[in-house]
């Protein structure tokens, strides 16, 4: 498990994984009770045991091998800075969503693993290769070498017939002491990891080190997410856990499927922010609810489909959307080339518009240029902002300009404190829209930059 520095304070990566069969309910091995409060006593000493049953097999133990370089202490000491190797060791837990071998775990667990070995609930092992990893859900696929054996798996259960008060189970490996189950609720849907690549559920079932990549099991046993991170201040559950949500994970499950090996996610085209209380006043909401569209990218899908800067857009096929993450996270779990329905409050009224997604334009991979010279920006790596870079890494969609996709440790760039992911506005007033323009501008002016940068978001202006 992994430290996390997201806008829900020092978080905790976990996680977790799921498949898409016909549900254990649907085969008639566990009922589908009507949600209610528990009436009697004999309510009280009802037993998770049948649930258990038919999901724990599926959740397995990982432990991935890599490589950690380290300065050596002894060379230190006479002022060389000469590294060493030593074999690490992650511990972290998956859920199997095909027979034929297909694991679903965190990205964490596996981040630069050499060797991988997959142990299952009934002691048996295999090794296992990643076969699709993606950083932005800490989600990533493996495949393992069973030789032909079928083995247990769970369902994905995506339908997000989720409410907050359901009982959850998580299931996982905690502190590499063995398969381990714990119960809880649901404590809240949708919340943000404040980077907008997902909406989480939180649970309150304790999670920690080791429990990455589980499953949260719901009543019928079927997995509706993936145990991420929690926040706490001691590192050790506090009530407070998240899971990636099933939907997102059979996303990442089919693009491996698939022969994929990255996530294509669609795009919607608009940039987005909460209705505040003012916002709801001023546009005659009645309290505050959905994300206000700020800008629409022109030929974009939104735009096609009528969505108009200052629209409301206050749910996606039917789900409700209240932040930029929760946004981008119901586009992000439709396939690219579908239609989505969105519903919108225009003028004080709510309409239906239906777009069709696609995967955000421009190259994902654009060729990159290494800051030369004498001036603020030596030893940067920038590249072209397109929107389908922007996705891949996070940033903002609709952002323009020359993004640094790196920073030499000792360079010019890195003392006037340029970081990877700096978006640059403009520099001596004048705007900076391609790499080329940012290299005549640097290089028609000897001493004296006033630079604009956007990062996270936020405009910062600096004079070198």
């Amino acid at each position: 498990m992994k430290p996390s520095q997201v806008a829900l304070a020092a978080m905790l990566l976990l996680t977790a994984c799921g498949n898409a069969n016909t549900t254990q309910a649907q085969d008639g091995q566990l009922g589908q009770p009507t949600r209610r409060a528990p009436e009697t006593q004999g309510d009280l000493q009802a037993s998770f045991a049948p649930v258990v049953q038919v999901s724990a097999p599926a959740v397995v133990n990982i432990a991935a091998q890599t490589v950690v370089r380290e300065r050596d202490p002894f060379f230190e000491m006479f002022g060389r800075g000469r590294t060493r190797e030593r074999v690490g060791q992650s511990v972290g837990s998956g859920v199997i969503v095909r027979s034929d071998g297909i694991v679903v775990t965190n990205n964490h667990v596996i981040d630069g693993a050499r060797q991988i070995m997959v142990t299952l609930n009934d002691r048996r092992e295999f090794p296992a290769e990643v076969i699709l990893a993606d950083p932005r859900s800490d989600l990533a696929v493996l495949r393992l070498d069973t030789g032909g054996e079928r083995l247990p798996v769970m369902p994905i259960d995506d339908s997000s017939e989720l409410h907050v008060g359901d009982l959850v189970l998580a299931i996982g490996n905690p502190f590499g002491i063995g398969q381990t189950v714990t119960s809880g609720i649901i404590s809240a849907l949708d919340r943000s990891d404040g980077q907008g690549a997902t909406a989480y559920i939180q649970t309150d079932a304790a999670i920690n080190q080791g429990n990455s990549g589980g499953a949260l099991v719901d009543m019928d046993g079927d997995l509706i997410g993936i145990n991420t991170m929690i926040l706490s201040p001691s590192g050790t559950s506090a009530g407070v856990g998240f899971a990636v949500p099933s939907a997102m994970v059979r996303r990442v499950v089919e693009s491996a499927a698939g022969g994929e090996t990255a996530v294509t996610r669609a795009w919607l085209g608009v940039s987005a922010a909460p209705v505040t209380a003012s916002d709801a006043s001023r546009l005659g909401l009645g309290h505050p609810r959905g994300v206000l569209v700020n800008s629409v990218y022109r030929g974009g899908p939104a735009a096609n489909a009528g969505v108009r800067q200052g629209d409301v857009i206050t749910a996606v096929g039917g789900q409700t959307v209240d932040d930029a993450a929760a946004l981008n996270f119901r586009i992000g779990v439709v396939r690219p080339g579908e239609q989505v329905e969105l519903t919108v409050v225009r003028d004080g009224a709510e309409r239906t518009l239906r777009a069709r997604v696609e995967a955000p334009p421009g190259d994902a991979t654009p060729a990159t240029v290494t800051i030369g010279g004498r001036n603020p920006f030596t030893g940067a790596v920038v590249a072209n902002l397109t929107p389908a870079l922007a996705d891949q890494i996070g940033a903002d969609p609709m952002a323009d300009g020359v993004i640094l996709t790196g920073v030499s440790g000792r360079s010019y760039a890195a003392a006037a404190g340029f970081r990877p992911g700096d978006i640059v506005r403009s520099l001596n007033g004048q705007s900076v829209g391609s790499t080329r323009e940012l290299e005549q501008l640097l290089s028609s002016t000897e001493r004296g930059w006033d630079i604009v940068i956007l990062r996270n978001g936020q405009e910062v202006r600096g004079r070198f």
